[in-house]
């Protein structure tokens, strides 16, 4: 039995801010990492992560407390809905919903090289909607739930195989991102309409760029304002969960920080509407941007690899399948059918990241290509909204379709 070593919730977080720093300088000497976008939060927290496989090969267990992870994924979805103004949600709302069909025939795809290749090497065609969908495109979470669906209905015992295959898609997500999108920007000569460099809130102070070489003009009051309407947002989220359960209608499974990212789009243009307030949207994109860091910071440093070491020769050449499948698809159909535009190729990055792995995976790869590109404030309304809750609904009804013909 492995020795385990608690970290507390104030170191955790010191670690959390190391990982960034560690990965800050890896790229900073590797110019491979920067050539291809791989974002800091990969580099520096899979270090971490090997390292506590390796003590856990050797009999001790790391564990961090890390409560405040989930509160700063709702705040950086918050700060998406407070970018959001009626004149960006107009210009883009279409979009969404070609996004929404594009991901949706994905997952059809992804499925169908799941469950032929499980046949194909004599496995449970059951298994192939493991390492599909369910835990690519659904992630951890999704994973989790459709294993008992699985236990009790199949008797199949899944959950340590999905707990693994979401591991590796949130892992190959963030790392096929950067290099798929910047391929598509280098070849197509693409530009943000709002140009590279670090200073473009001189010229548009209403822009939110999620880049963290962004020079955010910001004072403590702006900080401490935009901060208190962020928690707003977080704990309004929580309670309108609650209410929205407590009426019979919980199997919607919204999560938590798709309704902060509503109500950020709610005070956000209630606040243009009535001009009682203005939301600095570069604090909003400060504030933004340092969430989203620390957040996937502490989810890539916590990661369990030994998982991916008990994944079979099989699942684990499905999944390599379903990471070339994917990088293939988002380069030559996302970015083809989202309008061949440098959104469009931001947009395919942000594909390979909850395609694979999840939506905050999906802004990370979005965030390393603007910080070097330009802005894409399009993408970054499009790829939550569908990444965080509309592709989860077609994921039910695509797989709900798959075990339909399968049985």
């Amino acid at each position: 039995m492995n020795s385990i070593i608690q970290i507390n919730e104030l170191e955790s977080l010191l670690i959390a801010i190391i990982v960034l720093f560690l990965g800050y300088f890896i790229n900073s000497k590797v110019k491979v990492l920067r050539k291809y976008n791989i974002p800091e939060p990969i580099v520096g927290g899979l270090i971490v992560a090997v390292l506590i496989t390796v003590l856990h090969q050797q009999g001790i267990d790391v564990t961090f407390k890390l409560s405040i992870k989930d509160t700063l994924m709702q705040m950086f979805f918050a700060t998406v809905g407070l970018a959001a103004s009626f004149k960006l949600l107009a210009k883009g709302g279409s979009r969404v919903f070609l996004f929404l069909g594009i991901a949706t025939l994905y997952i059809t795809i992804q499925n169908a090289v799941g469950v032929s290749l499980s046949s194909l090497l004599g496995l449970d065609p059951l298994l192939g909607l493991i390492v599909g969908s369910i835990t690519l495109s659904g992630g951890h979470g999704t994973g989790a739930a459709w294993s008992q669906t699985f236990s009790s209905n199949f008797g199949l015992q899944t959950l340590e195989l999905s707990m693994a295959a979401a591991t590796f898609g949130l892992i190959m997500g963030g790392i096929i991102g950067g290099p798929v999108a910047q391929r598509l920007i280098n070849k197509h000569k693409l530009k943000s309409e709002f140009g590279d460099g670090e200073n473009h809130h001189i010229k548009h102070p209403e822009l939110v760029t999620y880049s963290d070489q962004e020079e955010d003009r910001i004072t403590a009051k702006n900080s401490i304002e935009v901060l208190f309407i962020l928690l707003i947002c977080v704990t309004g989220a929580a309670h309108v969960k609650e209410l929205v359960d407590s009426c019979g209608i919980s199997w919607l499974r919204i999560p938590d920080f798709v309704y902060a990212l509503f109500i950020g789009v709610f005070i956000t243009n209630l606040c243009e509407t009535t001009k009682v307030y203005k939301v600095n949207k570069e604090t909003v994109d400060a504030l933004g941007t340092i969430s989203l860091s620390l957040f996937l910071a502490m989810a890539l440093m916590s990661l369990q690899l030994w998982e991916l070491l008990e994944l079979a020769l099989p699942m684990l050449l499905i999944l390599t399948v379903q990471t070339v499948t994917l990088a293939i698809f988002a380069y030559f159909i996302t970015f083809r059918l989202m309008g061949k535009s440098y959104d469009a190729a931001i947009i395919a990055g942000g594909h390979c990241g909850f395609g694979m792995g999840a939506t905050p995976t999906a802004v990370m790869n979005m965030g390393s290509l603007v910080s070097r590109n330009g802005p894409s404030p399009q993408a970054f309304m499009v790829v939550p909204i569908v990444g965080a809750f509309f592709i989860d609904i077609a994921n039910l009804i695509v797989l709900q379709a798959y075990i339909s013909f399968i049985q």
